[in-house]
């Protein structure tokens, strides 16, 4: 399983730090550049609004279904025409929600643009659940490819926007919008071709009985990832609705949550392939101790050292990057770096926590986490701004990350290896070290790069991470 993980985990790697980066920041930041703090917070907060009500086009179809096809292959055919038409009638309902709910959240209206958010949201959760079935096969290089098609038809379209005269310099958030439209419906449509290669031909219906068994199977998943992504998205949408400049603090909040964001993408790539491996072992009744530190080092030990030379160079990044509210952004991108640390252990035994099907200890610590964002944010955003919401995503997410970890410690009688907790606190006193030193170095990138390279080493050289073992493993596994 090990070799399994490593050598899909390099091929996702390699293609997402291909596209991605120059999505996140090639794109995404020049619009907001372009278009401006507060146009570009309007359409942030919309955005994250649409993505806290998605679990509506999901009910936690998609967890499940990974984890069920994993465990059994030969569910794949049988489900899937029954839950492309479950979704298609979950699309209506979550649109017709969606729209109602923004007549409350938000003062003005902004129909036509949540409109077609909406529809983003509808094609993104249809993707990602015709790829739960490709990764549920163990078919990790297909969906590798998969995993970055939307993005990379996003970057030609946008760029077509954006560096040519086609729309004479001036550039509307609309115009963003409609673009990623196009893309998702394109990768849409690749990956239902590629899903039904394997499946052979198929009909498309709705069982009542059958979305009932389902969906009585899957709501405790849609229950997590409805309250994981109130306190992982509220951020934005409590900005505009509790403060008269809320667009522009959300505009602000958005330009260091980007880094964030793209840094999370790591994350998310460690959650994708771990989930049906950690389900298949569960079902194999493997020992899952060894899977479970070797990924935690391998995404945790990078998490530091970006985390913390992140908070080293806030300020430089942030001017790099945009063109105003630096000082500001750059205090927030200090705060949510430190958050990731939570987010990046969240990633490995929150996933962890899922396959073995521990779904109610993992609700009841979102509904806290959701409780503690929510009550700090109404405090603090109203005095701290933007600030008060990057204090209240730390706490938050650190709360989560102690928490999941401990519940799978006791539910799956993990080890704790002492020498390792050891370790990581002896590389974080390093890294802290290597960064005063750095900032003794009059050229920011310079000191960054070198903060950034001697981390690296002496995570070789305690074996945090351990590169022989790593290459023995992809060739003798």
């Amino acid at each position: 399983m090990k070799r399994k993980f490593i050598t899909n985990l390099l091929l996702l790697l390699f293609l997402n730090i291909l596209i991605k980066p120059f999505w996140i920041f090639g794109i995404d930041r020049h619009v907001q550049n372009m278009v401006g703090a507060e146009s570009y917070g309007l359409y942030f907060s919309l955005l994250n609004f649409s993505m806290i009500l998605n679990i509506l086009l999901d009910l936690g179809i998609t967890n499940f279904n990974n984890k069920n096809i994993a465990q059994n292959h030969l569910l794949m055919k049988k489900h899937i025409s029954n839950i492309v038409g479950i979704k298609f009638l979950l699309a209506g309902i979550y649109a017709v929600v969606c729209i109602l709910a923004s007549l409350i959240v938000y003062d003005e209206i902004h129909v036509h643009l949540l409109i077609f958010l909406i529809l983003n949201q509808f094609l993104i959760s249809f993707t990602l659940y015709l790829r739960s079935n490709i990764s549920g096969l163990h078919l990790f290089r297909t969906d590798s490819l998969l995993s970055v098609l939307d993005r990379s038809l996003m970057i030609i379209i946008c760029s077509v926007l954006l560096f040519t005269n086609i729309t004479h310099h001036v550039f509307r958030i609309e115009w963003y919008v409609y673009a990623q439209s196009i893309a998702y419906l394109t990768a849409s449509l690749i990956t239902l071709a590629v899903v039904l290669s394997h499946t052979g031909k198929l009909t498309f219906y709705f069982n009542r009985r059958f979305f009932a068994v389902f969906l009585k199977k899957s709501y405790p998943y849609a229950l997590l990832i409805l309250l994981m992504s109130f306190y992982n998205r509220i951020d934005s949408v409590m900005l505009v609705g509790l403060l008269p400049n809320g667009k522009e603090q959300s505009g602000i909040y958005a330009q260091a949550f980007r880094l964030l964001d793209a840094v999370s993408m790591f994350g998310v790539l460690f959650a994708g392939l771990l989930l049906p491996i950690f389900a298949r072992m569960i079902k194999k009744r493997e020992d899952v101790g060894s899977m479970v530190q070797f990924s935690f080092l391998l995404l945790f030990v990078p998490a530091i050292i970006i985390s913390l030379s992140s908070g080293f160079y806030n300020y430089d990044l942030m001017d790099l990057l945009y063109d105003g509210n630096i000082e500001l952004s750059a205090s927030i991108l200090q705060l949510l770096m430190v958050s990731f640390l939570g987010i990046a252990t969240t990633y490995i035994f929150g996933t962890l926590l899922t396959a073995n099907g521990s779904i109610r200890q993992l609700n009841w610590m979102a509904v806290v986490g959701m409780g503690i964002n929510i009550g700090l944010n109404l405090i603090l955003i109203p005095h701290f701004q933007a600030l008060g919401s990057a204090w209240t995503s730390l706490v938050t997410q650190v709360f989560t990350a102690l928490a999941q970890t401990i519940l799978a410690v006791v539910i799956l009688k993990l080890p704790i290896n002492y020498r390792i907790i050891g370790k990581l606190i002896l590389f974080i006193g390093f890294v802290f070290l290597a960064g005063y030193l750095s900032k003794i170095i009059n050229t920011w990138y310079i000191g960054y790069g070198i903060m950034i390279i001697s981390s690296i080493l002496f995570a070789f050289i305690t074996r945090l991470i351990n590169l022989k073992a790593m290459i023995q493993i992809i060739r003798n596994e």
